[in-house]
């Protein structure tokens, strides 16, 4: 969602000790095409498919309400007990937990996060969403981006190529001005939207959590050469306990798993500026 996973930038930025110079694991990457920040939005398909049907999605739940309720009374116990300790003892391990993830912020971003695993992915979560914002084509708003969410020695190392990524030359293919801001009349997206997350390795001082993710990159305004497109990937993070809340030592980026592409009609520019300005984003939680 950030410029992670891009072919042509900083393929040889890290080694594998997490330090520039080598073949490193963490890659920070200009785009193949102007505005595709994601890297994964394939132009061949046409702008007219979304990438989820909401339709199939309630087919699929009234469809899973049925057969769990086939049966009625005299379906027999399953065992784990009535009320809600019954109900919680047989949760899937991907069900969302409904713990608060934080109770303060570091700025506009989510900061305070519980010393636990579902700590760590609520994290990973809320930091795929900060660097996947607009914020971070603004030089000011992205040091204080990285500057917060990584560690005081991987943001170190970071700023030079980020600044680096993010230059004039770049920002003008996007559409936007030397500072990051879209022409008038015209709304710049970029959005990450992660699906769920999941701890590759936990413990009390280190974690690896991966976030899947939709991606919502493009310009939206009348002319506009790039329109708003979506993209699936896989962000992983690695977390360290670092002074009272989880930070990012290194992170990486793959495509998918993408969903088949529904046939939903493909909004209008003035339809998804109206969308970008009134509805706001979340705070995750595991």
């Amino acid at each position: 969602m950030s410029l992670g996973d891009e072919p042509g930038y900083g393929d040889s930025s890290r080694g594998d000790d997490g330090r520039y110079g080598g073949t490193g694991q963490t890659r920070t990457r200009l785009p193949d095409r102007p505005g595709d920040v994601y890297g994964g939005a394939r132009r061949g398909r046409s702008s007219s498919r979304s990438l989820v049907t909401v339709v199939g999605v309630v087919v699929l739940l009234i469809a899973a309400i049925a057969f769990a309720n086939r049966g009625g009374d005299d379906s027999p116990s399953s065992g784990n007990g009535g009320g809600n300790g019954g109900a919680k003892s047989g949760t899937s391990p991907t069900a969302a937990s409904g713990e608060r993830p934080v109770d303060s912020k570091s700025g506009n971003i989510p900061a305070g996060f519980a010393h636990s695993e579902q700590g760590a992915q609520s994290a990973a979560a809320n930091y795929a969403v900060a660097l996947g914002s607009t914020d971070m084509f603004h030089t000011a708003n992205r040091h204080t981006i990285v500057d917060t969410l990584y560690t005081s020695a991987a943001a170190g190392q970071l700023q030079a190529p980020m600044d680096a990524a993010y230059s004039t030359g770049f920002l003008d293919k996007l559409g936007l001005d030397a500072n990051g801001s879209p022409p008038n009349g015209s709304t710049f997206v970029s959005r990450t939207v992660p699906v769920g997350t999941k701890a590759q390795q936990y413990s009390a001082t280190a974690a690896r959590i991966s976030v899947w993710y939709m991606g919502l990159i493009g310009m939206s305004g009348q002319g506009s050469t790039d329109p708003v497109s979506s993209t699936w990937k896989t962000w992983t993070f690695d977390l360290r306990w670092d002074k009272g809340d989880w930070k990012i030592v290194t992170d990486s980026q793959k495509d998918g798993p993408a969903p088949v592409p529904g046939d939903d009609k493909a909004a209008a520019s003035d339809e998804i500026s109206k969308a970008i300005e009134e509805y706001g984003g979340f705070t995750y939680a595991r």
